[in-house]
């Protein structure tokens, strides 16, 4: 799928949801879990480096995102995103990874006891009914994923910058303004 292509269809897909900049990671988190039907719970954790920073792990009955602890803000949000990005797009893992609940027990500390109960580190792989964990940006669900996590950012970061308008009396100013203020037009 081209680059445009795959813009287009991200954007349906967060249209769907009703999704508006500026948008916090939190009330998107929400629709998702709305839309699917099932909570959806962000684990920070401290991941072994190297390795995913991130991954989805579609338990019995919820959904968690599991991602780096050790990270920037920032990182840590674009991961989150990247990760929603899978579910937003209904994506599928192509074989469950057993090496994934492997590398979290290499982790410097466990997951806290009872609070994700669906989320068990010492559970035997066949447990998890999926997980999806990439470290390379070349399938098309990995770009589709990215591209997802970008154009909320895009959002964001934009809107971030835009300072509030005020009405003035000055229609040539209020044109001006308009002109250099508005930043939403090509994203």
């Amino acid at each position: 799928m081209r680059e445009r292509e795959l813009r287009r269809r991200c954007r349906r897909l967060l249209n769907e949801l009703g999704i508006r900049p500026p948008l916090d990671v939190a009330e998107l988190c929400h629709r998702v879990a709305l839309r699917r039907g099932r909570p959806l719970h962000l684990v920070p954790y401290p991941i072994p480096v190297p390795g995913p920073f991130g991954m989805w792990v579609g338990a019995s009955s919820a959904d968690y995102i599991v991602y780096q602890r050790e990270t920037s803000r920032a990182h840590q949000r674009h991961i989150v995103l990247h990760e929603l990005g899978h579910l937003l797009a209904d994506h599928r893992s192509d074989e469950y990874d057993d090496g994934l609940l492997t590398e979290l027990r290499r982790g410097t500390e466990p997951c806290p006891p009872g609070r994700y109960p669906d989320l068990d580190l010492d559970l035997d792989p066949g447990a998890v009914r999926r997980a999806l964990r990439r470290t390379a940006y070349d399938s098309e669900q990995e770009r589709e994923a990215e591209t997802v996590a970008t154009i909320i950012l895009e959002w964001a970061s934009v809107l971030d910058h835009v300072v509030p308008r005020s009405p003035s009396s000055d229609a040539a100013a209020d044109r001006i303004g308009t002109s250099l203020g508005d930043r939403l037009g090509w994203l």
